[in-house]
């Protein structure tokens, strides 16, 4: 067998036994991980996110990083906000070997109405081959996944440990990151590597990985309507007089065609996608009713990752409670546009605005402000980083990995690319279509965890290889 080949791991046997070894302290862990309600939301309690920080530095100095740090940054536009707390732990690299990082974020979504749960949110609980818990996959079992995959590695190779490995668990990624991009710069010395590990995806489904190598970029907006003054009544000028909600209605319909499929100028589309999302599967994985049809053309995974979408996400119309016969005369909606690898975010700003005022119903007064964009993201699978993730999780789980895209759109990856251009960023991810991430009964599926270790300790290895 030629041993230079990423499908070659020596140590395979020796890391399989530690990760079995390591495994129920890997849980335990992870569920006092869970415990900890770190919400970066300014509407709840910070001290937890803090807390959680503070824990998932305590579980880095146990595995026997060099250094840990828990780290802020400041933003905005006169730098007086201060960002929720990171932890960035390193083992530096042998001369001539390379650096691998390993991302993943420690705080986590509301919980919503706690009636939807049927777990205490905060405690973890295991029922099945499930572990139940708001974060449990989302992402604290990244964070374990990583910290795991490192002692075990550690372990195993001792002396031979020459690669670099460097930890940046984010504390606000359910918040937006809004400290992210400065915090690399600030930090950028910390954080360079020659691959990022970046935990946060899914995998195809339970006990079927998945390697993400493309995201929807995204360019989200409002479009407000005018078609008066002042309100008046209804009754006095109804008729001749149209009311805003209507002429929002209609523009809004013109996004899409009479399939459901995107109807903008200037979207693009990506290539085709190798592997289907069979109907079933979506229509489970969705929820979607069985008498609604699917909007759009085209395969499901290309609808899904490789063509743009636009959802209607909010409206500001006067509510059924507060109504009277007033014709309204002003009225908006949010738009969230999902863009296929390719696009360019301010080109899909400028595209939905010029076909916001083409089809502008009977004359009115449209207008459309611009809001957050997100690069997509399209990797090279010819890169020898990806080739060995690939193996990794051939070898964990003994099926080969399915390569997907991802409908949803992960910003901070452009950051990544940004200052960190020459790095190869692998996506993987400890969930799966069950996993119910930011809903209610959130879990992760045990099985995929410990294969997760191994695939990743398996990377690891195979970078004290590389000079």
């Amino acid at each position: 067998m030629n041993t230079d080949t990423p499908e070659y791991f020596s140590h395979f046997e020796a890391l399989d036994h530690a990760v079995n070894a390591k495994f129920d302290s890997a849980v335990e862990q992870l569920t006092e991980l869970v415990a900890i309600p770190s919400i970066a939301w300014e509407a709840f309690d910070l001290s937890q996110v803090h807390k959680s920080a503070e824990k998932v530095a305590s579980l880095a100095q146990h595995v026997g990083f060099d250094s840990v740090e828990i780290l802020t940054a400041s933003y905005g536009e006169n730098q007086d906000k201060q960002g929720m707390p990171a932890v960035v732990a390193r083992k530096e690299a042998e001369a001539g070997y390379p650096t691998i990082l390993l991302y993943a974020h420690h705080d986590v979504q509301p919980v919503g109405d706690l009636a939807e749960w049927n777990t205490e949110p905060f405690t973890a609980t295991v029922q099945g081959d499930r572990l139940f818990g708001r974060g449990a996959a989302d992402d604290k079992a990244g964070v374990l996944a990583h910290l795991t995959a490192f002692s075990v590695v550690k372990d195993v190779l001792g002396e031979d440990f020459k690669a670099g490995v460097t930890l940046f668990i984010e504390g606000e990624e359910e918040a937006g990151s809004p400290s992210f991009g400065q915090f690399l710069k600030t930090y950028k010395e910390k954080l360079k590597a020659d691959a990022i590990v970046v935990a946060d995806s899914s995998n195809w489904k339970a006990g079927v990985p998945a390697l993400t190598t493309g995201l929807r970029g995204l360019a989200s907006g409002v479009v407000n309507v005018r078609v008066g003054d002042h309100a008046v009544h209804s009754g006095m000028f109804g008729g001749p007089m149209i009311d805003a909600p209507t002429a929002l209605v209609r523009l809004l319909a013109s996004l899409h065609n009479d399939k459901g499929a995107v109807a903008v100028k200037g979207l693009i589309h990506a290539p085709e996608p190798e592997v289907e999302y069979e109907e079933a599967d979506f229509r489970a994985d969705s929820g979607m009713l069985d008498n609604v049809q699917l909007a759009g053309e085209g395969s499901i995974s290309s609808r899904l990752w490789a063509q743009p979408a636009i959802s209607i996400i909010g409206m500001d119309i006067t509510p059924i409670a507060e109504s009277s016969n007033t014709i309204s005369v002003q009225n908006s909606a949010k738009l969230s546009v999902r863009l296929a690898p390719g696009q360019n975010p301010q080109q899909a700003h400028q595209a939905i605005e010029a076909h916001l005022h083409r089809h502008s119903p009977w004359g009115v007064e449209v207008s459309y402000t611009a809001e957050d964009t997100g690069q997509p993201f399209s990797a090279d699978t010819s890169e020898s980083s990806i080739q060995i993730a690939l193996s990794a999780m051939e070898k964990a789980w003994g099926i080969a990995p399915v390569q997907t895209g991802l409908g949803g759109s992960i910003p901070f990856i452009a950051d990544l690319k940004e200052e960190f251009p020459d790095a190869h960023i692998l996506i993987t991810g400890i969930e799966d279509p069950d996993t119910r991430a930011h809903s209610a009964n959130e879990s992760l599926y045990i099985p995929d965890f410990k294969r997760a270790i191994l695939a990743e300790a398996l990377m690891v290895t195979k970078f004290c290889e590389k000079k």
